[in-house]
Formats: C-alpha cells, sequence, structure tokens
C-alpha cells in the first residue's frame, strides 16, 4: 500500500512541474514584449501567447513533457509546417529555440 500511495504521489508530482513549466512558458511569452511571427504575419506578445494557448488546449492529450508542448504548440505551424519565430531587441530566432533556451533556466532556477 505504501509502494502504491508513494508511486501516485511521484506521479502527480510529475504533472504538477509540467503544469508549472507550462504556465511559466506561457506567461513568459505574454510578458516578454517580443514580436511573434507565425505564417509570415506578425503578432504581439499577448496575442501570441493567445494562439499558443488554444493550440495547446487543442493538442493537449499528446503533451507529455514541457518539450512536447514545446514542440506541438508552440514551434510551428500544424497548416503550412512554416517555424515560429520571436524577435526580441532586434534579434530573430525560432520560438523552439528560444521556450527551449527559457525552460532549461527555468529549470535551473526551480530544481
Amino acid at each position: 500500500l505504501i509502494v502504491i500511495l508513494f508511486t501516485g504521489f511521484l506521479g502527480s508530482a510529475a504533472a504538477a512541474t509540467m503544469s508549472e513549466e507550462i504556465e511559466h512558458l506561457l506567461g513568459f511569452v505574454a510578458d516578454s514584449g517580443c514580436t511573434f511571427e507565425r505564417n509570415g504575419s506578425t503578432y504581439e506578445s499577448k496575442e501570441a501567447r493567445a494562439h499558443i494557448q488554444r493550440k495547446y488546449d487543442y493538442i493537449k492529450n499528446r503533451v507529455k513533457t514541457t518539450e512536447d508542448f514545446i514542440r506541438y504548440a508552440a514551434t510551428e505551424s500544424s497548416m503550412s509546417g512554416k517555424k515560429y519565430h520571436a524577435t526580441c531587441d532586434g534579434k530573430t530566432i525560432t520560438s523552439e529555440e528560444w521556450l527551449t533556451t527559457e525552460l532549461r533556466r527555468f529549470r535551473q532556477q526551480n530544481p
């Protein structure tokens, strides 16, 4: 019984961690002040966050890790296959690189 309870506790702790990481990344996008390019159009950071949230809500059942969240909800258009980009302080990078870097930083500060 103790093993079963302990295993269940570990499972919920992992899910909470993933949830916290995803919420952090969504907040990071919204508060970034960066512009986002998606399918040739640019969007403000709060619009980008709303789009990524809608996409995440749609594909949530496929997401098993925070890296899956980035890959499936915040990397590229599922319609055109074009990569998403973030432009911050005049520098443009893929949203995948940008969010993965932030996830690493967040994990280092929140072990």
